[in-house]
């Protein structure tokens, strides 16, 4: 396991619960971004790519945030965070900050970068992808 990996991880998701997704330094110039669930599925490649594929999914959000429960080193190259999510909507208005989702999001990290990132609206579709039972996610 590969406390570095983690270090990183940890690093990149502190940014983002801040609220700060305008870094990529962290991303190898080949990522390969994935959406695996919810209403807009997607995979995206690059750096570039990774943003049109994050503005994609956060396009619905007039606020959105993200907190980690948990972080795992899966192997030498995958981190996983179990995450909650939760914001207010753009066109509705409705504010779902106290009705956060359980997600996750999966770090193939490779060479101090990532080289794929998968974001998981279903915290028990990433266990199930990764072969954990879900009774095994509690933070």
């Amino acid at each position: 396991m590969s406390s570095a990996n983690l270090d990183l991880v940890r690093s990149i998701f502190a940014a983002w619960e801040r609220g700060d997704v305008s870094s990529s330094d962290w991303a190898d110039p080949a990522i390969e971004f994935v959406i695996a669930d919810g209403p807009s599925p997607g995979t995206w490649t690059g750096i570039a790519g990774m943003a049109r594929g994050g503005r994609e999914w956060l396009s619905p959000w007039k606020e959105f945030l993200a907190e980690a429960d948990e972080y795992r080193d899966l192997d030498a190259q995958r981190v996983l965070v179990l995450d909650r999510r939760g914001g207010r909507g753009k066109a509705s208005g409705l504010d779902v900050r106290e009705m956060r989702t359980e997600g996750a999001v999966v770090f193939n990290v490779r060479g101090g970068k990532v080289t794929r990132l998968a974001i998981y609206l279903d915290r028990d579709r990433a266990l199930a992808d990764l072969g954990i039972a879900p009774e095994a996610d509690a933070p």
